[in-house]
């Protein structure tokens, strides 16, 4: 029989949320692939390790046509990730386990990549010192391309091996900067720089089609060209100067690693290369890097091969699009791009025409058929986990058909609307309202504001970690608000708001707030705000700002930005929208919460991971000092093991029970409960 995760079941109005520990043991489908031939889908699926302490990747087979259940076809204590189909069928994934006659014993560090050919078993195919940080196929050839380090002085991935166990066995970890950014999110760069390595077949000889840079934060952004003679990656550049730090687009022969066109300049970023299906051109992302005065703004340009010209793919496009995937069949473009709460697929023509293919919900993991009619994607929504579904390539605004596979959450623990409300500069915004079972004007519900991060960000897919449901099981409402600086709204919401974070996003967030708690559902008089990362720095601003909230949760949040600017990984990327704090410092000063620290009355629960480097750790650790400087009751949840976000199964429990247990506290007057693991 083949393996397939019982749907949680409801007994007595139980859901899968009402118990932390069943909502983490819900299997969790991440990225989707498809064969050559488009007979064949493969999912990345997570699930909880049999002793719950881990997230373990496996794939599983689903039945494009919709028919079959989905089979597992890969289990090992390190998991499998990244699925990707040769030409022959042969199904290719990254995985640290080991097994093979190399690595008998698991000497060998990281990921490697193996091929699972259609008939047999899977094998290694290519190994790096170290371990593979991404890869990539080429649909026609089969040429594989991959990406590993090499320390300084190391021409080869042998002499990058020699000098690592030299490192090793001296027990040196020292690293040297001479230029470019030192951390990225939770890690420190270097003393490796990535590097894009080609191989016609399994068999032949790597060749070295260039480096990465040491700043590059998506190591895995590479691709080959059908016939696999070309290969597109990104690389970081570093500039004169901090503030011309870039991302750019390197196109190079996959044979002999000459560059042959370099798409980087000083006003844009480069990412996200794509091969259009006859290989001739490269669709990347190109975003407006921003300024003090301007904020980001995107598009999707293509590179001819032949010439080198650029031309842009969507003028007047006024969303910014990503996730772009081409036909195998014709010059047919698809993307994603967020939308008004949702992330529709949109079609672009070869005559320039775009049509928006989904009604609603929020799309990624897109794969074209071979014949481009058919498309393969991962659905997912506020009320939804991601989900495999196919859609038809020529029908706008459809439902597609969800395909079996495992992840199902079984029934929700109350239902979702939506909030609009205009703003006074007459901009309408909006925000999701999830609503718990039973609310109405009898039994008005207690609400919680979570407020997104980013700020360049939307509340308009499925999320794990800051998941309504459980707080709807608890039995809150939970409004999601778009403030300004959301996208999916059109670059005028970017304009109205840049330049001031706690300005016109602020006024936003209470607008919405006003709108949710003027319901009659809603108990205006039991409200409490929460945020991670800018939604962070939202809830310290709110709390210096306002004391109508009963309790405050900040997850991450910037405290002192002029000291924040200094410490974060992208300290140069803060400065350009902020401003030289020596010479500027109207905006540190207008923005930062710190600077009004003895005004805040509101209960607050401060969070943060002593891994994070894009908010440091101080942020936090600041705001708790002064919080109790100025007797405000508060607690600091402090994870010394985890960075910007909480990963970690036990930790991701605690998380949701102390929030929970703080809000329910302040909000509702019940005792405090100490989770029992604290």
């Amino acid at each position: 029989m083949p393996e397939t995760p019982d749907t949680p079941e409801t007994s007595g109005g139980a859901s899968a949320f009402h118990d932390l520990s069943t909502f983490l043991a819900l299997p969790r489908v991440n990225s989707l692939a498809l064969s050559a031939d488009g007979g064949r889908l493969v999912a990345a699926v997570q699930n909880l390790s049999g002793d719950g302490t881990r997230f373990v990747s496996g794939l599983w087979e689903i039945d494009p046509a919709g028919a079959r259940d989905a089979v597992r076809l890969t289990r090992s204590d390190k998991g499998e990730s990244g699925p990707a189909f040769g030409p022959d069928g042969t199904l290719h994934f990254l995985s640290g386990r080991p097994g093979d006659i190399d690595d008998a014993e698991g000497e060998h560090e990281g990921p490697a990549l193996w091929a699972l050919p259609p008939r047999g078993e899977a094998a290694v195919v290519a190994r790096h010192p170290g371990g593979i940080a991404g890869y990539t196929v080429a649909r026609d050839s089969g040429a594989l391309g991959h990406v590993g380090g090499l320390l300084p002085g190391a021409a080869d991935a042998e002499t990058h091996d020699r000098l690592r166990k030299e490192r090793k066995d001296a027990k040196v970890t020292a690293i040297l900067y001479e230029s470019g950014p030192t951390r990225a999110w939770d890690h420190d760069l270097g003393p490796e720089d990535p590097h894009v390595f080609v191989r016609a077949t399994a068999d032949a000889a790597p060749v070295d089609a260039g480096g990465q840079g040491a700043g590059i934060e998506d190591a895995g952004d590479v691709a080959l060209s059908p016939d696999g003679t070309r290969v597109a990656y990104t690389r970081f550049v570093t500039g004169r100067v901090p503030d011309e730090n870039r991302t750019a687009v390197v196109i190079a022969d996959a044979t002999t690693g000459k560059q042959l066109h370099v798409l980087g300049d000083l006003e844009h970023l480069y990412e996200a290369p794509v091969f259009t299906g006859d290989g001739t051109a490269v669709v990347c992302s190109r975003m407006f890097y921003p300024t003090y005065d301007e904020p980001w703004d995107g598009t999707l340009v293509r590179i001819d091969l032949a010439d080198g010209e650029v031309s842009d793919l969507l003028p007047g496009f006024d969303n910014w699009p990503g996730g772009a995937v081409c036909s195998p069949a014709d010059d047919t473009l698809f993307f994603t791009a967020d939308e008004k709460g949702h992330r529709p697929v949109f079609r672009r023509d070869p005559d320039g025409t775009v049509t928006r293919l989904t009604a609603s919900g929020a799309y990624g993991s897109l794969c074209v058929a071979p014949d481009g009619r058919t498309l393969y994607a991962l659905r997912n929504a506020i009320d939804s986990p991601p989900r495999p579904v196919r859609l038809d390539a020529a029908t706008a605004d459809q439902t597609p058909a969800e395909l079996p596979a495992p992840g199902g959450v079984g029934e929700l623990p109350g239902t979702l609307t939506e909030v609009h409300v205009e703003a006074d500069d007459g901009f309408r915004v909006r925000g999701w309202l999830v609503l718990p079972e039973g609310a109405s004007a009898e039994r008005p519900a207690p609400l919680l504001v979570s407020v997104h991060g980013g700020p360049q960000g939307s509340w308009n897919a499925w999320t794990w970690r800051w998941n309504p449901w459980p707080f709807a099981a608890r039995g809150y409402a939970v409004l999601l608000p778009d403030p300004a600086l959301s996208t999916g709204y059109g670059q005028r919401n970017h304009e109205r708001g840049w330049g001031q974070w706690g300005g016109r996003p602020y006024d936003d967030v209470m607008a919405l707030t006003d709108a949710a708690e003027g319901r009659d559902d809603i108990d205006s008089g039991r409200t409490a705000l929460a945020g991670g990362s800018y939604g962070g720095y939202m809830a310290n601003r709110v709390a210096t700002g306002t004391d109508r909230f009963r309790a405050i949760v900040s997850h991450a949040g910037l405290w002192d930005i002029r000291m924040f600017q200094g410490d974060t990984d992208v300290p140069w990327y803060f400065q350009r929208i902020f401003g030289d704090p020596l010479t500027r410092p109207e905006r540190y000063e207008a923005d930062s919460p710190y600077e009004n620290a003895a005004k805040i009355r509101t209960p607050m629960l401060v969070i943060h991971g002593a891994k994070d480097y894009r908010v440091p750790v101080g942020q936090g650790s600041a705001l708790f000092q002064d919080l109790q400087r100025f007797e405000v009751p508060a607690k600091f949840l402090y994870f010394p093991d985890e960075n910007h976000w909480i990963l970690s199964p036990g930790h991701i429990k605690v998380w949701y029970e102390t929030f929970l247990n703080f809000i329910d506290h302040h909000t509702l007057g019940t005792e405090w409960r100490r989770p029992g693991l604290l």
